[in-house]
């Protein structure tokens, strides 16, 4: 049973990462073909609402939580905000501007962002003497460069390539296609620091509020209603708002019950058992899933330096991941150690209050006899 407990939150992580695969491949083909991307992400909202509320009323009831009080009321809104609104925005406006493969890949930089925002608020300790703190450092920046190679340089294409370029065109594309390119790389990137912002306050809010299904409810609930004020003041067309297959309306179901209401559910329960940077390295195996079945069904090109930038994120990705893991190792061991010592110093202590209870004892058995010999010699 312990080995099961132990690999639970990995089982639950690569599952996730599959169900992300199809999120973002099924999102990618619906907003091709016409939908809102605002549309689109207030639809989903609202369905994962619908899903989850019910399962709110068992699981308040087995909780011992009480209400919504003003502290956590304004922290849940705050992570809706950024970890549903603002994020999924910035999303899936550039996953339409650019690409899924892109989309996916560009989630990689996740763990050094999340490194990097649980340092400076203090969740992370990073000593720049030892090469544990180092790696953690060069795989942030490699990340960075990765992300950056992504956005900037396109490179020649290596899949679904139409025709031959020009070595200018080849490296950055057309002027008109090259700032859709990178206005869709921006909001794919301020949208991952959205979301690694979301995973770090997960720590206080889970500490705060450890009712995990009640807490996934309420964040679609609120993420739904800021989702309904941003759609209304940005989609002027009525025509955007009416879903026209059921192909539409089954993509946005199948976001809103796995990639909101069981995604945030599960997200939240593996943060508060392995933390934030945990649940940031298991996504390079969607990036594998998803580029493998773009190319292949939606016949999307793949770049030279989209790909190399891809391998330096992954690169710096299991880099940081190693620094973090030498981390858990060496502070496991001096837990060990203070254990032991501790237990050590027990037995001492008791060992030597034995031997003070017999020196104690000794004496007074000796001074008795001696009374008792002096006693009979005198009779």
């Amino acid at each position: 049973m312990g080995k099961v407990e132990e690999y639970k939150p990995v089982m639950a992580m690569i599952g996730l990462q599959l169900c992300y695969a199809g999120v973002t491949l099924s999102s990618r083909a619906t907003l091709v073909h016409g939908t809102s991307p605002r549309v689109f992400i207030l639809y989903r909202q609202a369905l994962a609402t619908i899903c989850i509320f019910p399962f709110l009323y068992f699981s308040r009831r087995k909780s011992k939580i009480s209400s919504l009080d003003l502290k956590s009321f304004s922290l849940i809104f705050m992570v809706s905000l950024i970890g549903i609104t603002i994020n999924q925005n910035l999303y899936f406006e550039g996953l339409y501007l650019v690409s899924s493969s892109m989309g996916s890949a560009m989630g990689n930089i996740n763990p050094a962002v999340t490194f990097l925002i649980s340092f400076l608020v203090g969740y992370e300790k990073v000593n720049i003497k030892n090469i544990r703190g180092l790696a953690k450092i060069a795989g942030t920046v490699l990340c960075v460069v990765g992300a950056i190679s992504m956005t900037l340089l396109r490179g020649p294409k290596i899949l679904n390539s139409e025709s031959a370029l020009s070595l200018a065109n080849s490296l950055l594309g057309d002027l008109k296609d090259q700032n859709m390119w990178l206005i869709g790389c921006l909001f794919l990137l301020s949208s991952n620091f959205c979301w690694s912002f979301w995973l770090t306050l997960q720590v206080p809010i889970s500490a705060y509020y450890p009712d995990h299904v009640s807490l996934s409810a309420w964040m679609c609930l609120f993420g739904t209603l800021q989702c309904a004020v941003v759609t209304f003041f940005l989609e002027k067309d009525p025509n955007a708002w009416i879903l026209h297959s059921y192909s539409e309306f089954a993509t946005c179901l199948y976001a809103g019950v796995v990639a909101s209401a069981l995604s945030f559910t599960v997200q939240a329960w593996v943060v508060s058992k392995r933390g934030p940077l945990f649940s940031s390295m298991f996504n390079p195996l969607c990036t594998v899933i998803v580029t493998i079945l773009a190319s292949l069904f939606l016949h999307e090109e793949i770049f030279t330096g989209s790909l190399i930038g891809g391998l330096c994120v992954i690169t710096g990705l299991y880099i940081v991941l190693w620094g973090k893991a030498k981390d858990a190792t060496m502070n496991q061991e001096q837990r060990d150690n203070k254990h032991n010592s501790e237990v050590k110093i027990h037995i001492e202590d008791s060992s030597n209050t034995t031997n003070y209870n017999k020196d104690l004892e000794n004496p007074l058995l000796s001074k008795h006899k001696s009374a008792e010999e002096i006693r009979n010699s005198n009779n």
